[in-house]
Order: structure tokens, then sequence, then C-alpha cells
């Protein structure tokens, strides 16, 4: 058929088989670029229809799935989620057991790579409902004791047991190691303890990138945002010679956009 195109005889038939003529030497040299051109433009057209339906794995704490989980479900197709602390998504990682995680610490090894994404920080938050008026001005005479004494007298959401969030806040903004309150309420989800919280009446200490939409929406008020208190990096961390490396600079790119758009 293609001969018959060109008009040229372009392979000499013999009993093992056919040897290319000079007229199809010829034609090879003129058409061997666009050949070439069009081959790559079908493999990177594979590789993005075969991205476009890959599942990947992301691993991150509950705390932040509710706000940087949300993120990536808008942006991809197929995501496998699993929960777990910073160490444990490090090891899934380090095992390939996990194509990415979300970490606010940082792992630096040989056989796996990270990149900052943003940045997060506690905050207190309270429902709309509570008048805290007493208390900005307690904060804002900095009276310590008399504040801490307010806060005392309210009703404390927490998502964890170990109030850790609560502990980090005390230590940097009242310079104390043990909170003297007790949580009236543990909720195991941070997005449920909010909304909880967004409902009824007391105070409760949360990352910023998970309060920023109940304020958006006035279900929350932003109660103290100490400058006491430090702002922690958010890593997102895959394992080197991942198969799903592509995926990596999208994910990165729709947690910087998301983390750098604070209150």
């Amino acid at each position: 058929m293609l001969e018959a195109h060109v008009g040229y005889k372009l392979f000499n038939r013999k009993s093992k088989g056919v040897e290319p003529t000079e007229y199809a030497k010829l034609l090879n040299n003129l058409i061997i670029d666009a050949l070439d051109r069009l081959e790559n433009v079908e493999s990177g057209f594979r590789a993005k229809a075969e991205d476009s339906i890959r599942l990947i794995s992301v691993g991150i704490s509950k705390d932040l799935f509710n706000s940087c989980g949300s993120v990536l479900i808008s942006k991809f197709d197929f995501i496998d989620f699993t929960f777990a602390e910073d160490d444990a998504l490090f090891a899934l990682v380090d095992a390939k057991k996990l194509d990415f995680a979300i970490t606010t610490k940082r792992f630096d090894t040989f056989d796996t790579i990270y990149e900052i994404v943003g940045k997060i920080k506690l905050i207190m938050v309270a429902p709309i409902s509570l008048d805290a008026a007493d208390f900005r001005l307690k904060l804002k005479a900095d009276n310590y004791i008399e504040t801490e004494q307010w806060l005392n007298n309210q009703k404390w959401y927490c998502n964890d047991a170990r109030i850790s969030h609560i502990k980090i806040f005390w230590l940097h903004a009242f310079n104390k190691k043990r909170p003297s309150m007790v949580p009236n309420y543990i909720i195991p989800s941070e997005s449920e303890m909010l909304e909880m919280l967004s409902k009824n009446s007391g105070v409760a200490i949360t990352w910023n990138c998970n309060a920023r939409k109940y304020i958006k929406e006035n279900k929350l008020q932003l109660l103290w945002n100490s400058f006491h208190v430090p702002e922690e990096y958010v890593y997102l961390l895959t394992a080197k010679n991942n198969t799903s490396s592509s995926f990596f600079e999208s994910i990165a790119k729709e947690l910087k956009l998301f983390l750098g758009n604070r209150m």
C-alpha cells in the first residue's frame, strides 16, 4: 500500500524477509523526524491519560484531613486516604506503602524527598454567640492571670484526650506546661468538634486552616491568635523514584495555594 501511494518500489523481497531499497532509505530520512515527534506526542498523551485515572494514596492526620483533604478531593479524581500520625506516615512512605504523606514534622532521609507546602498555627476559637468582651479587655491589658481564669471557667472542647493542642497553646501563651482546666467534651474528629462547638457554647484550640471556613461563615469567632504561639511548617513527603512522582508538583501546588491563604 505504501509503495502504491508513493509510486516507487520500497522493498526487495527475499526468501528470508525484505530489505529496503534506496527509495525507502530516502523516504525514511524525510519522515523520521515527524515520526519521532508523533511518537513523543503519543507517549505524553498516554501518560497523561493514565495519570488522570491513577489511584494515588495519601497519608494525613485526622486533624488536617477536613481542610487539606478537602482541597485534594476537589482537584483529584481517585485518592485512597490513610489516617495516622506523622511518624507512622513516614514509615508507610519510606516502605512505599503510601505514595504521599502530609505531615507537620520534617523527615530528611536518603530514600525520601519532601517539600514545604505552607505554615499552620494553633488558634483559639469560640461560637459567635459567646460574649467575649470581658475576655478581650483582660487580654488587651496583658492581664494573663485573669485571662486564664476566664478561660478556665468556660466549657472546653478537645479532639484528643491528651489535650496536645491545648498544652502547646498554654506553653507558649502562658508559659505553663500544664493547663489547669479539664476538657468537657472530647470529640476525636477536629471537624466534628468544630461543628459541635459552633452550635453550642464553649472554647477550643484548633489549626487556623481548619477554622477558616467556620469563621468565614460566621459560625465561629477568632477568640485569640497569640503572637507567642509559633507557626508550624507543613510538609509533603514522598519516596524517591516514586511511580506517582508526576502528582507531587500538582499536590504541592494545591496545598501551597490553600495554606498560603491565611486568615
